[in-house]
């Protein structure tokens, strides 16, 4: 789906309202912009913490020591607490 959005001369824009509640965004918050080679992305916070999340895994699937737990707790032994 591609919609038109404008740009006012100060720099903001405007999401249709049924766009915004689609994406959740009804009282407002915040989006996060990706510009790409092919363009620019918006995504909601929540789209952009599970793409984070989805990038995580691939590099740590199958490794335990590349959690968050082990990770707090390697620091926690380095720092000798």
């Amino acid at each position: 789906m591609t919609i038109q959005v404008n740009i006012t001369p100060n720099g903001r824009m405007s999401l249709p309202a049924d766009l915004r509640k689609r994406l959740g965004l009804t009282e407002g918050g915040a989006v996060f912009l990706e510009e790409t080679d092919d363009g620019v992305v918006l995504r909601t916070a929540a789209q952009a913490v599970a793409r984070a999340k989805a990038i995580a895994q691939r590099f740590t699937e199958g490794k335990p020591e590349a959690s968050v737990d082990a990770f707090l707790a390697n620091r926690v032994a380095e720092s000798g607490e």
